[in-house]
């Protein structure tokens, strides 16, 4: 016999015994139907164990629960206690070779699972009586609401008091007092939950002859009204969810643009290995993450403090590398710099198979960014997507802070918008190009860390994202972060708005689209590059 059945034979045994001298209560007549494969008389004999609250019964629930009620082919009830069998009416310890448990569908067990936890709303743990009103909410049998009613009259504490007038309510919705089953509809509606749908529907259906299944028009009024609500609580979670996906959409695409639009600003280079910057740093969190899982595992949801500035770096020296060994030998031939940006990106892929092989891996969220927060009853935010948009934001800021407040950034704007005359007064165009090339790196490099919290790290990850990035750039307009944003975060909701309709695919072909279409009419974007012009 294992441990979980010495249990449970533990467990019946105290309330056989607890039931004692009153196990003689029930009669075979009571019982008999169990034994029986006619559901509904089951049925009727376990609603009248739940009607009699004495404590022979409750123990026979508890047994029938844990399947420790047996039958024999004559008929005879059995309660199993470790390996002895006793008689379910005299308590005397029989022997029976062909008794076999009782048989209970799952409609049965969840009317049996819901008696127990009624039988725990009289308990004077309030922790204990609030657990059996959430499983009584969530499985409700009218049956059970005499000790509802008593539960309600009893209970002091206000909260759990609202939540017993809706179980209530739940359980008197087919009461044959018009009054009762009013105040029910409106308790019900009251809770705004969209579970609440089946309860109020058939209230206003209409049966196969024309009538409606509630007569009283008051009532359908109501239920009507309640899911008249629940249908308004639904567009609003939709709209919210389609924008929150938006946003969060477009932050990663800001994060992987946001670079993009510095270097393609500042030089005019179509970088179609800038993907694998995403990539590069998406692995260098997912190491930092191995050395912490293996040498500090106490301190493990602190490692994004250390994989944050790791990514930035990891990417930002490689990006340097390829200006200062590649990229600035191709300066002004557009055709062979993106070609051969193309031929980079597949020598970073392939690399990083080598290192670490062609398999996904996963980074592991750390605590305090798992789970999410319920804003409407069925929209739920996960708390890594939020800790995404608002690192995005962030890296925003200190990107328009370099390049606003830093003489580094002073230099950059100086050069994006006139080289030459940058050059005459003493700037070193070559150096600020290789820094501000690693900095728009980097930058991608963080949109790779963020990345590794919301999905699996794999060689081909930058892949997904290279064009959308192009396409944000583009609509925002070259060289502009306040374009980038927008055009991130736009992207992001519209595309966002098109799936539900037409699906992703065809989303990001009709986002495509409008993009050309938005470029026929303003070439330069949302944002227009100021300066550049003049060396034309």
């Amino acid at each position: 016999m294992t441990h979980s059945q010495s249990l449970r034979a533990l467990l019946v045994s105290i309330l056989l015994a607890l039931a004692s001298p009153a196990v003689f209560a029930l009669t075979a007549a009571d019982l008999a139907p169990l034994a029986q494969d006619d559901f509904d008389a089951k049925s009727a004999a376990i609603d009248k164990l739940i009607a009699s609250h004495d404590a022979p019964s409750r123990a026979m629930l508890k047994a029938l629960s844990e399947d420790s009620v047996l039958v024999t082919d004559s008929g005879e009830v059995l309660l199993q206690n470790g390996d002895t069998l006793k008689d379910a009416i005299t308590g005397k310890t029989v022997s029976a070779s062909d008794a076999q448990p009782v048989t209970l569908n799952n409609l049965l067990r969840s009317k049996v699972a819901g008696a127990l936890s009624g039988l725990q709303l009289d308990s004077p743990d309030l922790a204990m009586r609030r657990s059996a009103v959430e499983a009584l909410l969530k499985n409700p049998d009218p049956s059970m609401k005499e000790q509802i009613d008593a539960a309600r009259a009893k209970e002091t504490d206000p909260a759990l008091k609202q939540r017993l007038d809706t179980l209530w309510a739940m359980t008197a919705l087919h009461n044959p007092d018009a009054a009762t089953r009013l105040e029910a509809v409106k308790l019900v509606a009251a809770r705004q939950d969209l579970d609440m749908y089946e309860l109020l529907r058939p209230l206003v259906a209409k049966q196969p002859d024309g009538a409606f299944a509630e007569p009283n028009a008051a009532i359908r009024a109501a239920a009507q009204e309640g899911i008249d609500s629940l249908d308004a609580i639904q567009r609003r979670s939709e709209i919210a969810g389609t924008v929150f996906a938006g946003l969060s959409l477009g932050s990663v695409l800001l994060l992987a643009a946001l670079g993009l639009a510095i270097t393609y600003g500042l030089i005019g280079v179509i970088n179609m290995a800038h993907g694998e910057f995403l990539m590069i740093g998406a692995y260098a969190t997912y190491a930092v993450q191995n050395l912490f899982q293996n040498y500090a595992p106490g301190a493990f949801d602190w490692y994004p403090l250390l994989a944050i500035p790791a990514s930035f770096v990891a990417a930002a020296l490689v990006g340097m590398a390829l200006e200062r060994l590649v990229l600035k030998h191709l300066y002004g031939r557009p055709l062979e710099t993106l070609l051969t940006t193309f031929g980079v990106s597949l020598i970073l892929i392939q690399a990083t198979r080598m290192i670490f092989g062609a398999q996904n891996v996963q980074v592991s969220n750390p605590s305090w960014m798992s789970g999410g927060v319920t804003v409407l009853p069925n929209l739920i935010l996960p708390y890594n997507r939020i800790a995404i948009l608002a690192f995005s934001l962030i890296v925003v800021g200190i990107a328009w802070a370099v390049l606003t407040k830093t003489r580094l950034g002073l230099f950059v704007r100086a050069v994006t918008q006139n080289r030459r005359m940058a050059a005459c007064v003493g700037v070193k165009t070559a150096r600020v190009d290789s820094y501000a090339f690693a900095f728009g790196a980097g930058i991608a490099g963080l949109g790779g860390c963020a990345l590794s919290q919301i999905g699996n790290v794999g060689p081909d990850l930058g892949q997904g994202y290279i064009i959308d990035s192009f396409m944000a750039v583009v609509l925002g307009g070259v060289g502009q972060i306040a374009g980038t944003v927008i055009g991130g975060f736009g992207l992001g909701l519209v595309s966002k708005a098109i799936e539900p309709f037409w699906g992703a695919v065809l989303a990001k072909i009709a986002v495509l689209v409008l993009i050309v279409l938005f470029i026929q009419k303003r070439p330069q974007g949302l944002f227009a590059l100021k300066g550049r012009s003049a060396e034309a």
